[in-house]
């Protein structure tokens, strides 16, 4: 056997071996979602298909002024968590440490502008029912309006963002 040949072929074999585990992890599933889509992708998607598109995070909330409210603040701590809305019209939603918070039916109308949800218990009966004005619905942001009980043009904008976090198990 020549030895000025085997490294060579070494060489080529761990080039070879590194190349397909390359693509092997290229190729794995990791369990994550897919990335949500960009705003260009989103446009030639409708409002429905844009908030099924992945799930989302309470990640912000504004005032009518433009002021930052703290996501425990008492305007806005009912609305932060995980969101899940299927294609099929069910949603799930969790707080942030995972416990259930809601679950039920959802729609957007045509023009993005609106959403209705009607939530329901375990035995599918209604609990209640919510409309909400969508002020921004892309793939990098889904927000809607809260207004204030009692106080005309007081309201709190609660802003979510695409997250990889998966739907907790039941």
């Amino acid at each position: 056997m020549n030895f000025r040949s085997k490294p060579a072929m070494t060489i080529s074999a761990l080039g070879s071996a590194l190349l397909a585990v390359g693509l092997l992890t290229a190729c794995g599933n990791t369990g994550a979602q897919e990335p949500a889509p960009s705003a260009e992708s989103s446009a030639a998607q409708s409002p429905s298909q844009v908030l099924s598109s992945t799930a989302w995070e309470t990640t912000g909330a504004v005032d009518q002024d433009g002021n930052e409210v703290p996501l425990t603040d008492e305007r806005a701590a009912n609305y932060v968590g995980f969101a899940y809305f299927n294609e099929d019209g069910s949603f799930q939603m969790y707080t942030l440490e995972d416990e259930p918070k809601m679950q039920g039916e959802w729609t957007v109308d045509e023009a993005g502008t609106a959403r209705h949800i009607v939530a329901k218990d375990g035995d599918g009966e209604t609990l209640f029912e919510r409309d909400s004005q969508i002020t921004e619905l892309t793939g990098e942001e889904f927000t809607y309006r809260v207004p204030s009980e009692g106080n005309d043009g007081q309201y709190v904008d609660i802003i979510h963002t695409p997250t990889d976090h998966l739907e907790p198990t039941k």
